[in-house]
């Protein structure tokens, strides 16, 4: 007998039903999802972490070989625009012809140089129409310099002259490593090849330096010049003039260059990609990364390997539908679709610092002072992610360069995606079991929803006649639950019909007997003479019209309670000075019952009309009245109940039905005997209830439940 009241109480709702079995299919995806994205946090973490011990391990290689930076003057402390100069990586050696069509990829690099890179010297003297742009590139263990001089005048060298500088000419100076200056003049007799001369501070010559090979070609706008040269015959300080005089045989009277050529510590400084440092770099290296070495001015001294995008295969495979079918789906079918909304890594991407010489970016400023660093960037075209770290160069306790190591996040991403495919594949495959699941569920419910719409259109016929009850379901849902309320209604409705079947003989029963009285007393009275009973016939005629007065006033208080619920204001009154004085009233009234009020001590205010309380309280005593015993004992009380007032009002006498307690409020309802000698419409409890909706109470009437037989009626009130 226990186990049906435990099921009772566990109560499975189709709503819940439904939601578990939504929670379990949302959960797996949403989980697998999640950890896909946790995932890759994690590999982004780990990719950041190897680049920075990259980075440092390539650092430490360089650190205290101040040999690598030296050289490179990367001790100088500012670069001069014009004046330090950057010698670019050439793909292949350049041909001396003075023509400069191999250096085209490299003119939008060039340095143009004005008369506002006039020498000192030649201050005071006039302007000249004299320029020229200037490009240094390396290929191997060689420069190569370029000079496109725009010249009005070009003034040869006289092949019989001795001296080398009453023409036009450049001259280069280098700084040795004994800290010497030395000064060469290129000074050419014809277009052609040309060398060039060692010259003291006199500008004497010596003998011509046979290690530098030079190509001279004159242009309609002046010349080209084209010089090759060993990388170690150039030392750490290096400058370059070009000299121009527009008469045979007289000095120049107007220079410009990168620097004074005299001064030696006026020069500027050549920056030369160093091939050890490119060796060491190379050695540490991996794939799909690149690493930069540069000084503390950005510039590049070597750089290993390139950006290369990682693409996932999305090659269509070609499979026996019938060999594999699950696998022809995957990839055939589902795997093109699912990146329709997956991004895949780029097969192309812009990549600012392909062929760039120079960074200058957050993470080099971090490395410049001393410290590690990663930068997470966007490429401009928004395809890729490129993470940078860096690691600072140190010689003797100076940062004097950095090393940057750069890499895409594409082999996250592949890593991404093909985790996120095998997670849709398994999320598609729960789908489709738990759609399965729920067709059948909802055939289920759809079936049973059926049954009950047939049970329902056969309960009632075309003319609302009640034919059949509702079976109720021994299912405990809300279908359930749905079934069992229509069960009761069916019931209801018809008892309702039997009721309304026997009201018309009901009211046909109450108002033929004051009917029959009057018309046998007007009949009686018509055909007696004698005056005494004339009189009694009369009396009998009068009770028979208040009986029927009496009917029509009770169905007409009913109607004037309905209007007053809905138009009286309502004021705050106390409801215990209310009741006290009711059953004050009834005591003087009704002297042959005993009244018995019980009233807690307190305040009981609410709102409403207390006109409209006392008509309830009358009804309800009446009743009260009416279905007591021969004690005759009425019991009244008042009490709060938390935040409510609860009134109630209980008899001794005649229980009422189990079945008719929750009916026993609807109009024209009672359960008197119809022989009473009193007409009753059963509007008395009706005309309570609407006074306590009136006053939003709820009214209720059941069997005394305290040991004796009787009727409770409570009453509970909204407290204020």
């Amino acid at each position: 007998m226990e186990s049906p009241s435990i099921m009772a109480k566990v109560r499975l709702s189709i709503r819940l039903k439904l939601l578990a079995l939504s929670l379990f299919l949302m959960s797996v995806p949403w989980l697998g999802y999640q950890y896909v994205w946790e995932m890759e946090s994690f590999l982004r973490l780990g990719q950041e972490k190897t680049l920075v011990g990259t980075a440092k391990a390539v650092a430490t290689a360089l650190h205290e070989r101040p040999l690598l930076f030296d050289q490179h003057a990367s001790y100088q402390q500012r670069v001069e625009q014009g004046k330090d100069l950057y010698a670019y990586p050439a793909n292949g050696p350049i041909r001396l012809d003075g023509k400069l069509s191999d250096w085209l990829n490299f003119q939008q690099r060039a340095v143009f140089y004005d008369a506002s890179y006039k020498l000192e010297k030649f201050e005071v003297r006039s302007n000249s129409d004299l320029s020229f742009e200037h490009s240094v590139n390396q290929f191997q263990d060689f420069l190569y310099l370029s000079f496109k001089v725009t010249d009005d005048a070009v003034i040869f060298r006289n092949h019989q002259s001795l001296s080398i500088d009453k023409n036009d000419y450049l001259e280069i100076a280098i700084k040795t490593k004994d800290d010497a200056l030395k000064r060469y003049i290129f000074a050419a007799t014809k277009t052609g090849w040309v060398n060039g001369y060692e010259v003291d501070s006199n500008n004497r010559a010596g003998t011509p330096e046979k290690r530098i090979q030079g190509y001279w070609l004159v242009t309609p706008t002046g010349y080209n010049l084209e010089l090759r040269l060993p990388i170690e015959w150039v030392g750490a300080k290096v400058g370059f003039a070009i000299y121009d005089t527009d008469h045979h045989a007289s000095l120049p009277d107007y220079a410009i260059g990168t620097a004074d050529t005299r001064l030696v510590d006026n020069l500027g400084t050549v920056l030369v990609p160093s091939p050890e440092i490119d060796a060491i770099i190379k050695a540490l290296s991996y794939s799909n990364s690149r690493i930069w070495v540069v000084d503390k001015h950005g510039r590049m001294l070597a750089k290993a390997g390139e950006l290369i995008s990682v693409i996932p295969d999305n090659s269509v495979i070609k499979i026996d539908l019938f060999e594999s079918p699950f696998k022809w789906l995957t990839t055939q079918v589902l795997k093109p679709l699912y990146y329709q909304i997956l991004t895949k890594p780029p097969s192309a991407f812009v990549d600012q610092l392909k062929d760039s010489f120079f960074i200058k970016n957050k993470v080099l400023d971090i490395a410049l002072q001393g410290q590690s660093g990663t930068q997470w960037q966007l490429t401009p075209d928004n395809k890729a992610v490129i993470l940078s770290a860096s690691h600072p160069i140190f010689i003797d306790g100076e940062v004097l360069g950095a090393v940057i190591v750069e890499e895409t996040t594409n082999g996250i991403r592949t890593l991404r995606n093909q985790a996120l495919e095998s997670l849709f594949n398994q999320m598609l495959l729960i789908l489709s079991i738990g759609t399965l699941v729920f067709a059948l569920f909802a055939s289920r419910i759809s079936s049973r929803i059926t049954t009950l719409k047939k049970q329902l259109e056969s309960a009632v016929d075309e003319q609302g006649k009640i034919l059949n009850s509702v079976e109720p379901s021994t299912t405990n849902d809300e279908i359930g639950d749905l079934s069992h309320s229509f069960n009761r209604l069916i019931s209801r409705l018809s008892q309702y019909n039997r009721y309304l079947e026997g009201m018309s003989s009901r009211i046909s029963h109450e108002f033929k007997t004051p009917v029959a009285i009057i018309r046998s007393s007007l009949e009686n009275l018509k055909n007696e003479q004698d005056r005494g009973e004339q009189n009694v016939y009369f009396s009998r005629a009068m009770d028979g019209v208040h009986r029927l007065d009496f009917m029509m006033n009770a169905m007409s208080e009913a109607t004037r309670v309905e209007q007053t619920v809905n138009t009286d204001d309502k004021e705050e009154f106390d409801l215990a000075e209310v009741v006290s004085g009711c059953v004050s009233g009834h005591r003087i009234a009704f002297n042959q019952v005993e009244f018995v009020c019980h009233v807690e001590t307190a305040e009981y205010p609410i709102f409403g009309n207390p006109d409209l309380i006392v008509q309830m309280l009358e009804k309800l005593l009446s009743n009260a009245i009416d279905f007591s015993d021969e004690a005759k004992k009425v019991e009244v009380s008042l009490a709060k109940k938390q935040t409510k007032f609860e009134l109630k009002v209980s008899n001794i006498g005649t229980e009422l039905p189990q079945v008719m307690q929750e009916d026993l409020f609807d109009s024209m309802v009672s359960i008197r005997h119809t022989d009473s000698a009193k007409p009753h419409l059963g509007l008395g409890l009706y005309i309570a209830r609407l006074i306590a909706q009136y006053h939003k109470a709820h009214i209720s009437i059941k069997n005394r439940n305290d040991g004796y037989k009787g009727v409770c009626v409570t009453c509970l009130f909204e407290g204020d």
